[in-house]
């Protein structure tokens, strides 16, 4: 049978199980609000979110927001990142993480990843160090935790924050605790595409009461909850999240535990089938990870296994045969442009000790070339999905020579 990209039939034609999930329980919760006329931040629903998900974390605060992104700059905030103050980030993440420290006038100081996790590489954070780095902002990336043994150990012999973006990581455990509570606070997202979505929001938790306190001003225009309405203490902004997107959030939080757990039965099925093709590998987790919440699996394509095929034709192929995957990111962090248009600010206290232009952290460079990603949304089926998706790899595989006249999309730009 020829290849679909090559004319023949798909293997596969039914789309996978759609995101977001949702029933009845976010439709009500969704009327109830509506109903009570209180529409905002203050809704009764907002407060029944945090708690819900303070307990699914196993933390003392949860205190939500609009969106991943402000909840970084609020912990980044509440530990106190003045300008020119250096915080070690890894370069393979969503450009919020990095975002967020240059909106502090912080320094982002890229450090290389682990090879199998994505995460960042504790000895590369060690390396990266200066008497300026104030903070570690580590990425539980793909909702595979990071060595936050290592992590936590390093910021505490040279004295620095930890904070933890578990936007990937809802429900994450490493040994037995759930990630968000090894840091000094934590942040989540809730966009559109993650484990539990409101479309956007985003939360930061702490164990640490004076910290929530500045994490909750922050969102609310330097207010404190001991002060009136109209008292404002310290800087901050309006980013609340609304009682509409709470009262969904509070639904999709029960769905959470299933949805962990049929994904982590398809993915361990799916790995037992990969076993068996060679050139793609799917990298084993941490035995310390107790509870992978699978958000994205990250495999590595080896083109020698594949009749030399580069790996964004390969992708088209199996894009052909049905299946939605898709490359990482096309390059590390660094070499977005807005990190070569630096200094954030005039006051010459800003200076980076790396030059984002010229830097080269070989593992973050490695896996955007030949990394392929499966999204979270194609393990909450049947293992019949699991099948399809390696028969269309076996597929290619066996068909890839068919595939050599055709020049990847970056080869024809």
């Amino acid at each position: 049978m020829d290849l679909a990209l090559c004319g023949g039939q798909p293997v596969r034609q039914v789309p996978f199980t759609p995101w977001p999930a949702y029933g009845a329980e976010e439709e009500i919760a969704l009327l109830e609000v509506l109903r009570s006329r209180s529409w905002g931040g203050y809704n009764e629903k907002v407060k029944e979110f945090e708690s819900a998900f303070a307990s699914l974390q196993k933390v003392q605060h949860a205190i939500s927001c609009s969106n991943g992104t402000v909840a970084i700059e609020a912990a980044l905030s509440a530990i106190g990142i003045q300008c020119g103050d250096e915080v070690i980030v890894p370069p393979i993440t969503f450009i919020s993480t990095a975002m967020a420290v240059l909106t502090r006038h912080g320094v982002p100081v890229f450090a290389d990843i682990d090879p199998n996790t994505l995460n960042l590489s504790p000895e590369a954070v060690e390396q990266a160090i200066s008497p300026r780095t104030r903070a570690i902002l580590a990425v539980h990336f793909g909702g595979h935790p990071a060595d936050v043994d290592a992590l936590c150990a390093i910021a505490k012999r040279h004295g620095l924050a930890f904070i933890e973006d578990a936007a990937h990581a809802h429900g994450a455990e490493w040994r037995g605790i759930p990630v968000g509570t090894f840091g000094d606070a934590a942040t989540f997202s809730f966009q559109a595409f993650k484990l539990a979505t409101a479309g956007e929001g985003g939360a930061v938790v702490t164990n640490s009461e004076s910290l929530a306190e500045k994490v909750w001003g922050y969102f609310n225009i330097g207010r404190r909850h001991s002060g009136g309405w109209f008292e404002h203490f310290s800087l901050g902004t309006n980013q609340r999240l609304t009682g509409f997107q709470a009262g969904v959030l509070c639904a999709q939080l029960k769905r959470v535990p299933e949805q962990n757990r049929m994904r982590g039965e398809n993915v361990q099925y799916f790995r037992e089938r990969l076993r068996t093709i060679h050139g793609l590998t799917f990298p084993e987790y941490d035995p310390r990870v107790t509870l992978h919440p699978n958000y994205l699996l990250t495999l590595r394509y080896d083109p020698a296994a594949f009749a030399g095929v580069e790996r964004d034709v390969f992708l088209r192929a199996l894009k052909a045969e049905g299946i939605p995957a898709q490359a990482t990111y096309p390059h590390p962090l660094y070499r977005n442009p807005v990190f070569h248009s630096l200094p954030p600010c005039g006051c010459g206290n800003w200076n980076s000790p790396q030059d984002y232009k010229s830097l080269f952290l070989p593992e973050s460079e490695r896996v955007c070339k030949d990394g392929i990603w499966l999204e979270h949304s194609m393990f909450l089926g049947t293992h019949q999905d699991v099948d399809d998706i390696i028969a269309a790899i076996e597929k290619i595989q066996q068909r890839a020579a068919s595939l050599l006249p055709l020049p990847s999309k970056e080869s024809q730009s």
